[in-house]
């Protein structure tokens, strides 16, 4: 039975991060107010929490009226938000939003969910880590595929894990893919996926993508995460390995994953 004193909020994105996180939650005792992005959130997740209101990206004020109302004290963000609305200029931004934008010291992903964590605190709400209730979900340490890396890849998985953590630490971006030492993509606004396709069409195949969580990696809306259209997209790139931080990434379906990876012939390492 659900404790349904128990409630969490949670800022959805899109994939399937939210919806792992409204199972565990459900499955743990939560009641799940959910709020979701216009034309990123799935609308399926409404099936998988108590509560699912849609806003559009700019609508931050009617947010924090939403959470207001229904007594949320806790919250979660699970999900990217499509990198495109920053710059879209059909976006409208409402007064809270654009008073929290006129105080940005720049437009980082980080600076502004940072930002956002600030003014939920000021209206008393907690922005939680957003693996609390899924550590079961996070990567363990080891191969989790039947093929192991080749010295080859090893040596990329090496070069390109130093790379990945110099770009993390300035808040660029999680993923590197490199080929023979040398650096063919570096994720920055487009996400993993995207960084990966243009790995790709410069390798040409044989890529090795490393994603490694920041050094200083906010997990309360960062947190690097892995899954079946990882590999998938890796597949169509022709990548061969892929490489994470164990402990620190989170991944998504797990079995099918790894079933993915193996019908591919792309070896996942863990470390």
């Amino acid at each position: 039975m659900r404790n349904n004193s128990k409630t969490i909020g949670l800022i959805a994105g899109n994939n399937q991060f939210p919806f792992l996180f409204a199972r565990a939650a459900r499955d743990q005792g939560f009641r799940v107010v959910a709020a979701g992005v216009r034309g990123d959130t799935s609308p399926w997740l409404y099936f998988f929490v108590d509560q699912f209101q849609y806003f559009k990206v700019g609508e931050l004020q009617k947010l924090f009226e939403y959470f207001r109302q229904s007594h949320i004290k806790e919250v979660i963000m699970a999900g990217q938000v499509n990198p495109d609305y920053l710059f879209n200029p059909q976006v409208v931004l409402d007064q809270e939003f654009q008073t929290l934008a006129g105080a940005l010291a720049n437009r980082k992903a980080d600076t502004i969910f940072s930002a956002v964590a600030d003014r939920l605190a000021t209206e008393g709400m907690s922005l939680l880590d957003s693996t609390f209730l899924l550590k079961k979900y996070l990567a363990p340490k080891g191969t989790l595929t039947k093929r192991g890396p080749t010295m080859s890849e090893l040596k990329d998985i090496e070069f390109g894990t130093t790379i990945a953590k110099l770009m993390g630490g300035i808040d660029v971006g999680q993923t590197v893919v490199v080929k023979e030492r040398a650096i063919v993509a570096i994720e920055a606004m487009e996400g993993t996926d995207r960084t990966i396709e243009r790995g790709g069409r410069i390798a040409h195949e044989g890529a090795v993508v490393v994603k490694q969580s920041k050094p200083n990696q906010d997990h309360r809306f960062d947190i690097p995460v892995i899954g079946p259209r990882t590999i998938a997209t890796m597949a169509r790139s022709k990548a061969a390995c892929l490489a994470i931080e164990a402990g620190k990434t989170l991944i998504i379906d797990r079995p099918r994953t790894v079933d993915l990876a193996n019908k591919s012939g792309i070896c996942i390492v863990c470390a």
